[in-house]
């Protein structure tokens, strides 16, 4: 009769395989936490500024998305949130120089038609951005992944 049951060479290799996974699965993981918030704050900040033009169109006044590049941080008019965003990446911001409050503040204005100040807003990192544009003429709202050149 034959017993069952691992060898000592197989429960080291299963062990040696094991250390291995472990060891080498943080730095993969985070790698990729980083584009989750580059991804995740491009897609806040396009939420945000939907809102705003949702807003304007809704109750027929202008609303604004300010942002506030210091504090990584931005608030659309008539709501006291403010939102945080990552540390972590890098912002941009291109709007009318009308809208500008300071060298680390300003805006991008919708109106009751649903156009807009237009511009754009850049979250990046040194690998990746991402723009998220708004169209002057119909406030549209849209998110471009581009590359980060050298």
């Amino acid at each position: 009769m034959r017993q069952q049951g691992f060898t000592l060479m197989e429960v080291l290799v299963t062990l040696v395989i094991g250390v291995l996974l472990v060891a080498l699965a943080p730095p993969l993981l985070s790698g990729m936490s980083g584009s989750t918030d580059l991804r995740g704050a491009a897609r806040q900040l396009a939420a945000g500024l939907r809102n705003a033009r949702n807003d304007a169109i809704t109750r027929q006044h202008e609303a604004v998305l300010t942002l506030d590049l210091a504090e990584h941080r931005f608030a659309v008019s008539g709501d006291a949130r403010q939102v945080a965003l990552p540390d972590s990446v890098a912002l941009h911001l291109y709007t009318a120089q009308s809208e500008l409050l300071d060298g680390e503040k300003g805006g991008i204005r919708f109106f009751p038609d649903g156009s807009s100040t237009g511009g754009a807003i850049t979250v990046s990192s040194p690998k990746l951005a991402y723009r998220i544009n708004v169209d002057w003429l119909t406030g549209a709202v849209a998110i471009v992944e581009e590359d980060v050149r050298p």
